[in-house]
């Protein structure tokens, strides 16, 4: 299926029903004495969160939706039918927006978690109403409310406890195709990853949890750039981060400037990504598999970074997924943050 993550949709409540003008007709009662009923009310516009859906790719097929009018108020003061209510299902981790104002309208996070989008009109008043000492016959009713109509943005920003960030082939797809069992794409060229990935993790007795393999980063990103926003958005909603830098390349210089340069733009985009928790590590070290593979050729370059990264009082943990080496370590340290940030929370 293919992967959709944003979508315009326009809305419409159902409009209120007509109140009724009407008279009966008995006798010894004025005029035969109103009896015109309320118009129902319209039906409200909802969204609903379920995680039977992934995408919001339904949403680009039909993009305009209208809940059920109000009915007619009826004869002997009957109300009219109120309109039923239309619930569109969208998936877990859906924001809302106004396309007109650009203003949040809500976002729907769990299961059977809803957002009113479009309120209802009311519906008309009859002329029963308005009978009084001096008025036994009254003509005058109230018209109905019109339904609220407005044009919609939806974002999926997907809802992971850790987030896997990284240039393109630093490793991410490698990484969670070893501790999940999620199955993504891998290919050595940039942007294997073109839509994110949820795997959930189990490790030893902790509760398990979800990560998220979102696809890379580049310079630029934050204004748009290459998969720019369709990137950043996926990790609004991480606790932690894992920062991947690809450990295979030739020189320091070129790790360095990967590392920094994720950061920079993580920083242009919202500094607050940067406030929480972030394990930095370096991938592909297959040097740690030792007599298994052939001599490392860019051994200088791994040891420049490191000591980059020691200058900077940056802790990190060093793996090779293809050998299954150091996962063990990283694993317990996020579950260690996890277990922090969720007791910090309660």
């Amino acid at each position: 299926m293919k992967f959709i993550d944003t979508a315009e949709i326009k809305v419409k409540a159902g409009d209120g029903g007509l109140g009724m003008s009407h008279f009966r007709r008995e006798k010894y009662v004025p005029a035969g004495g109103p009896d015109g009923g309320n118009g129902g009310n319209g039906g409200d516009v909802y969204l609903e969160a379920t995680n039977g859906l992934s995408t919001l790719l339904d949403f680009r097929y039909q993009r305009f939706y209208e809940a059920e009018a109000g009915g007619k108020g009826g004869t002997n003061n009957k109300q009219g039918k109120s309109g039923d209510h239309l619930t569109l299902k969208v998936p877990c981790g859906t924001v809302a927006f106004d396309i007109e104002s650009g203003e949040i309208i809500g976002e729907v996070l769990y299961e059977g978690h809803r957002l009113l989008v479009a309120k209802g009109g009311k519906g008309g008043i009859g002329n029963t109403l308005f009978v009084n000492s001096r008025n036994q016959a009254p003509t005058k009713t109230i018209p109905p409310v019109i339904g609220e109509s407005r044009g919609i943005r939806l974002e999926l920003k997907m809802i992971a406890d850790v987030g896997i960030i990284g240039s393109p082939n630093a490793g991410k797809s490698t990484l969670i195709t070893v501790i999940s069992a999620a199955r993504p794409k891998v290919a050595d060229y940039p942007f294997t990853t073109l839509v994110p990935t949820l795997g959930v993790v189990s490790h030893k007795e902790a509760n398990p949890f979800v990560v998220a393999d979102v696809p890379g980063l580049i310079p630029g990103a934050s204004q748009g750039k290459g998969l720019g926003h369709d990137f950043l958005r996926h990790i609004e909603r991480t606790c932690v981060l894992i920062h991947l830098i690809d450990g295979s390349q030739e020189t320091a210089e070129s790790m360095i400037s990967d590392y920094d340069g994720i950061l920079e733009e993580l920083s242009l985009y919202d500094k607050a990504i940067l406030e929480r928790p972030r394990v930095t590590v370096i991938s592909k070290v297959d040097s740690l598999a030792g007599e298994e593979i052939e001599t490392v050729t860019n051994q200088d370059a791994l040891d420049g970074f490191r000591n980059y990264l020691k200058l900077k009082k940056t802790p990190y943990f060093e793996i090779s997924s293809a050998f299954r080496i150091g996962i063990t370590d990283l694993l317990d340290k996020i579950i260690e943050i996890l277990s922090s940030v969720k007791k910090t929370e309660i």
